[in-house]
């Protein structure tokens, strides 16, 4: 498992080491000066897609990043340390998965109020893929140009190389499990700000 606080220490120690201001990395890796702070305080553990960007921010590979930290082939991310991300317009996601070094998967519980648009979100790189389950609810599953409605139980698979939306245009609540196998991070997303 790696630890917060080490985590945090060995970026402050690579970012220093490169003659990086705080604001540098976080403008070269797309985060936030407060998000990129708070890692190094050890006060945040990121996802991999954030910690993908602090990597690229400072050349390097997410698995040559995290290759001195992994302390246990087995980790577990207790409830409590999952990051919970009440997002614009009152959708929230939890972020299931730990941190896996070289591992660029996530898995993230979302909910959508009802007659809720999370928004469009851009391609990944080649190669990264989507699997969508809708836990309860109707989910409005948009992948590049085709719209699909997904009742609870209903699950699908999709090439994460397009654009893709979530809505709920229902009047009942919908939660669904998005698990991803990103290539590499992407680019800043259009609208809102994160992915469901």
């Amino acid at each position: 498992m790696i630890d917060p606080v080490s985590l945090g220490r060995h970026l402050h120690d690579l970012r220093t080491g490169r003659g990086l201001a705080l604001s540098a990395l976080a403008k070269d890796a797309g985060v936030s000066v407060s998000m990129l702070s708070a890692i190094e305080r050890g006060e945040k553990t990121p996802t991999v897609v954030v910690l993908s960007r602090i990597a690229d921010g400072l050349g390097l590979s997410l698995s040559r990043l995290l290759a001195d930290l992994e302390t246990d082939r087995v980790i577990v991310r207790r409830a409590a340390d999952q990051d919970h991300v009440a997002e614009p317009g009152g959708w929230h996601r939890t972020v299931l998965t730990p941190v896996v070094p070289g591992v660029n998967f996530e898995w993230i519980r979302t909910t959508l109020p009802p007659g809720c648009d999370a928004g469009t979100f851009p391609a990944y790189a080649p190669g990264s893929h989507e699997f969508v389950a809708v836990e309860s609810g109707t989910l409005c599953l948009g992948v590049g140009e085709t719209e699909y409605v997904l009742a609870a139980g209903d699950s699908l698979y999709f090439p994460a190389d397009v654009e893709h939306s979530y809505a709920n245009r229902t009047e009942d609540p919908c939660a669904y499990h998005v698990a991803a196998l990103i290539m590499r991070p992407r680019e800043n997303r259009m609208t809102p700000a994160r992915e469901p």
